[in-house]
């Protein structure tokens, strides 16, 4: 490879250029395969799409785990989000440059296959329902937040040498993708002002600010046509960046005649495919021959054209380019090394991550912070308080209490810390007792018995209508999973429920008696037991499968009750796990809590009224008698390796909670529309449009200190070339005790508009930090056309002249300062 000396700026795209001239075209063809062969005589590697790094480096070892997506969307903070998209990038650089000592320390032995500068993220995908088994994948409900968020995630991952990449970030999914039930199949209707209002713009941000290298296209189809094959890619998409990258999703090529049924022939799919602008084919897992044959046949048949190979290997090339492989010497990235990775500083950014992802939803009574608990230097406390709680001063229930969970699309975990351990750490051992809340059972059938185990019934969804339950060994703390060959043995061998198919997942099924038959919701098998003793899941109809007593050995609930009136306060833990109920290729089928826990939480809050609900969640639940009844409610997403000590530093204070609300929190599934219903404005979907009940509002998040807001002043200003910008300024004081994070929203309202338009729209934000007493000028500006609506008559969006109404303050719907304009737009 040619050097260049690091003072010189590469020209990466004549670099490509040169190198495409020199392939066959049969080595141009083989390079539109997501695995490309090593070209030799070129000093070509191998390379190939895809690495996942949505909220730290996945699938391939240990790294630093950062706040799930939409936790990142909760902290409402572009530098932030910026800085992790900066250390995500930098492990990944670090696994692929200084790969023996990156994986000696996650205790891999080889190379994994996807260890790719080319990274598969951020998820730019709206939470218009939060229904969608993905939630946690995406920033936010609002398209102008996610455009923000996911443009200074790209701008970390992209890095800021004016040439070279960090990372070359990919976008998902286009277009209208939020559905996972027949995912390959389902098509959206997206009318026209739903899709320029509310979908394009969280695509069109980041592209346009030149930090996204590429798009990958959705499994579904858009107003009747597959998103693999849409115009929209290159009438879109192109429009706003030439050279973008269109890289397929997984087998979604081959599903266009598999699934889709949407072409006759492979040959014919592919053609079509690569006319509408798709570069890179994830097809067949490593296996390019079919896509090599396909379009080969294309070829010469006519359907495509070397020019249309040429211009989807040269943007390959040219992405690959931008990363410095071509010109190792001028790559400011070049010397990066393992130990990056989960290194003090990304550590301490996971921490502050996770601290500014905690949303204090409700404080009755000012019922957090809680206090600390009484020592020899704090006075004594009185005998009758002693009487009431004679137990320790915090009691931590429920399941997700003294865990930290993975999902999907995270890294395996360097360290870990609870909840509990985080309180530990705050308030001393002795003081906090932990409690699972989960019954302990026993599966009894004759005289063979099997367990004890720990019990969760986790509910259902749309792709699980009978209860899916885990069923974790008291002896090892392993889950009952299935293993063997064909999956057939049934052993407590699992660290945890996980992988694409949840082995760990079981269905109780009434029989005779009372009895209970067990079915592996992974194979459709029911479990047996052979003459030998041993379990088996082989079992295909309920009438081979063994009958089972189950037993209940211990009492979750009264185990919770009995640790909850003894303690002097309660924290119920509840959510969900992010492999069950609610993921990718799972829907949810409702908001509701699992009936377990909602019952869990209740009898807690009976024996012991101070309580505070944590749940710890990829997505909102429909919690109104938690709302009414329970003093003290927050929330988070799965916040990663410092979950534990961020939930803590906001429970005892240490942390003053600053997190809002990224997704409406409605107050029931009951009136929600279709989840395939795309149609946010006339369904109302979202704060923008819905005038349901919700339990919390869009932007919503408390503090332990309070804001004053200053009048709204609002200017316009005009350019040379007749453009309006909207000048919003207020001053925002801390009013309170304690320093403070308060994040200051903008919104607008058209007063006059000729067309139903956004009950609110977000169009300025930014987090601010504030001493007791300080005050400090916010100014947001507005750029006319952010007020447009779509104009089918036009065919463009346009800014109706009339009066705008403009408000300031804590969230969507609490906006103590509010001025209009009148826009006269000629």
């Amino acid at each position: 490879m040619t050097e260049v000396p690091d003072t010189a700026v590469p020209d990466t795209a004549a670099r490509a250029a040169a190198l495409l001239a020199q392939l066959s075209v049969a080595e141009r063809i083989a390079f539109l395969h997501q695995h490309q062969p090593a070209i030799e005589r070129l000093g070509l590697d191998a390379f190939h799409t895809g690495c996942e790094a949505l909220h730290g480096v996945a699938w391939i070892g240990r790294a630093t785990v950062f706040p799930q997506a939409v936790g990142l969307g909760a902290t409402w903070d572009r530098d932030l989000v910026r800085r992790v998209g900066e250390a995500v990038a930098t492990e990944v650089r670090a696994f692929r440059q200084d790969t023996e000592n990156a994986f000696r320390a996650s205790d891999v032995a080889d190379k994994h296959p996807m260890v790719s500068l080319n990274v598969w993220a951020p998820v730019v995908n709206l939470l218009r329902d939060p229904r969608w088994g993905r939630n946690e994948e995406g920033y936010s409900e609002d398209p102008h937040a996610t455009a923000e968020l996911a443009t200074a995630y790209c701008r970390g991952l992209r890095g800021d040498h004016p040439a070279i990449w960090r990372t070359t970030p990919v976008l998902k999914h286009f277009l209208a993708y939020n559905v996972e039930t027949d995912r390959d199949i389902i098509d959206i209707t997206v009318p026209p002002r739903v899709l320029h209002e509310y979908e394009l713009p969280a695509f069109r941000g980041p592209i346009e600010a030149g930090v996204a290298a590429g798009v990958m296209p959705g499994y579904n189809l858009t107003n009747g046509v597959p998103n693999h094959v849409h115009p929209l890619i290159n009438d879109a998409l192109r429009a706003w960046n030439p050279e973008l990258v269109v890289c397929s999703d997984a087998q979604a090529p081959s599903n266009l005649v598999d699934r889709e049924k949407y072409f006759a022939t492979h040959v014919e799919s592919h053609a079509a495919a690569l006319k509408a602008g798709v570069d890179s084919y994830t097809d067949n897992g490593a296996d390019a021959r079919p896509t090599i044959e396909r379009f080969t046949e294309a070829l010469a048949q006519g359907l495509i054209t070397e020019a249309d190979i040429d211009a989807a290997v040269g943007r390959l090339l040219a992405m690959r380019a931008a990363t410095g492989e071509f010109d190792v010497a001028a790559d400011p990235y070049a010397g990066i090394r393992a130990d990056v990775i989960s290194s003090p500083a990304h550590n301490a950014l996971a921490l502050e991550a996770a601290r500014a992802a905690v949303v204090l939803l409700k404080n009755e009574n000012e019922a957090l912070p809680l206090a600390r608990p009484e020592s020899e230097a704090a006075p004594a406390r009185s005998s009758a308080s002693a009487s009431a709680h004679p137990g320790p001063a915090v009691a931590v229930i429920g399941h997700l209490g003294n865990r930290v969970l993975t999902d999907w699309y995270s890294g395996e975990l360097p360290y870990a810390v609870s909840i509990a351990d985080g309180l530990r750490t705050a308030f001393g051992d002795r003081a906090v007792a932990t409690v699972d809340g989960a019954d302990v059972i026993s599966l009894r059938a004759g005289e063979t018995v099997f367990g004890p185990f720990c019990h969760q019934d986790w509910g259902t969804s749309v792709q699980c209508p009978v209860p899916v339950r885990t069923l974790q060994a008291v002896e090892n703390g392993k889950y009952l999973t299935l293993t063997g060959k064909g999956d057939t043995e049934v052993r407590a061998d699992a660290a945890a429920p996980d992988g694409w198919v949840v082995k760990e997942l079981w269905e109780f099924h009434p029989a005779a008696d009372g009895q209970t038959l067990v079915r592996s919701n992974a194979s459709g098998r029911y479990l047996r037991v052979e003459d030998d003793g041993r379990l088996v899941a082989d079992a295909a109809t309920a009438e081979d499968a063994t009958a089972f007593v189950v037993e209940t050995l211990t009492s979750g609930l009264r185990q919770a009750v009995a640790a909850a009136a003894s303690a002097r306060h309660a924290i119920v833990v509840l959510g969900n796990d992010p492999h069950i109920n609610g993921r990718e290729t799972i829907d949810r089928d409702g908001l509701a809590l699992p009936a377990d826990q909602e019952a869990l939480l209740r009898a807690v809050v009976e024996a012991n009224p101070d309580t505070t609900l944590v749940v710890v969640s990829s997505y909102p639940y429909a919690i109104g008698w938690a709302a009414r009844h329970v003093p003290s409610i927050v929330w988070t997403a799965h916040g990663g390796q410092e979950l534990g000590n961020a939930v803590a530093e906001v429970l005892t204070g240490a942390h003053n909670p600053a997190g809002r609300l990224p997704q409406t929190w409605y107050a029931s599934d009951a009136d929600l529309p279709a989840p395939d219903d795309y149609d946010v404005i006339g369904s109302g979907w979202t704060y923008q449009y819905s005038q349901r009940e919700h339990l919390y509002a869009f932007g919503h998040g408390l503090s332990y200190t309070t804001f004053e807001y200053g009048d709204l002043v609002l200017k316009v200003r005009e350019d040379q070339l007749g453009s309006f910008t909207i000048l919003a300024e207020a001053r925002i004081t801390n009013s309170g005790a304690t320093a403070g994070q308060e994040v200051v929203q903008l919104y607008s309202h058209a007063l006059e508009a000729s067309v139903p338009t956004p009950l609110r729209r977000l169009q300025g934000f930014e987090r601010i930090e504030l001493a007791p007493g300080e005050s400090r000028a916010v100014v947001f500006e507005v750029p006319a056309e952010r007020l447009a609506h779509w104009s089918e008559d036009v065919g463009a969006l346009l800014v109706e002249s009339g009066e705008y109404e403009f408000g300031v303050g804590r969230s969507s719907v609490d906006l103590p300062s509010s001025a209009s304009v009148k826009l006269s737009i000629a």
